[in-house]
């Protein structure tokens, strides 16, 4: 029969080959999607649909472990999402100037809250900390951060993935200018402004992980530096 003992070692011997194969990382060339940032509004707008989709998002978000990278703020559409996200286990960097802590009510729950100096410093900041970018429903200054972001790839500075969520047609009167520029001869055809529109919240990070390719780090240090 054998000495059990002597089995039992040879067996593991056997299995030990297999285990160590299957404990090595494999090595991946897809881009990783950590940190999204999320430019919306402090108001919540005219229809419940624009809040209802930023809950939506941030859900998503927490479910796929997707970090929120944000304004800071607890108000309108801002502080929907992050709570949304909190509430549902994932993680919140709120990026605020000092001057919008009053104002916008800096979200005191999130997990790392960022007070800067000015809006350079909060730009500057969620480029760094972010992998895509996603533009919900809002005001002139989510619109200014919008355009910075588009008018950066389209240089080829950067190629972080930038979506649109169409809520109800709310980008139609901005994609309808694009349109106009573009008839218009201000924007060249090899000059092309690159991003995508879902109409889906659902359709968010699939959109991003299609679009995403591998960093170059120095057209993304000259972005950074620029701020």
């Amino acid at each position: 029969m054998g000495d059990p003992r002597q089995q039992r070692k040879a067996q593991m011997q056997q299995r030990s080959p297999k285990t160590t194969d299957l404990a090595e990382p494999q090595a991946s060339s897809e881009p990783q999607i950590r940190n999204v940032c999320v430019y919306c509004g402090s108001n919540t707008g005219a229809d419940p649909a624009y809040a209802e989709t930023a809950r939506k998002l941030g859900g998503l978000f927490a479910k796929d472990h997707v970090g929120l990278v944000y304004g800071g703020g607890s108000l309108g559409l801002m502080g929907e999402l992050a709570r949304s996200v909190l509430e549902h286990g994932g993680r919140v960097t709120g990026i605020i100037p000092g001057f919008l802590s009053e104002r916008e009510r800096m979200l005191r729950d999130a997990d790392e809250l960022i007070v800067v100096e000015d809006m350079h410093q909060r730009k500057k900041l969620m480029f760094d900390r972010s992998d895509a970018f996603v533009a919900l429903p809002g005001g002139i200054g989510t619109l200014e951060e919008l355009v910075e972001q588009l008018t950066w790839a389209q240089l080829g500075r950067h190629a972080k993935p930038i979506v649109l969520v169409d809520v109800k047609g709310f980008w139609t009167p901005f994609l309808d200018l694009i349109g106009h520029m573009k008839a218009q001869s201000f924007i060249r055809p090899n000059m092309d402004v690159t991003f995508r529109r879902v109409e889906r919240v659902e359709d968010v990070l699939p959109t991003i992980r299609a679009a995403a390719v591998p960093p170059k780090k120095e057209a993304e240090a000259v972005v950074s530096e620029k701020f």
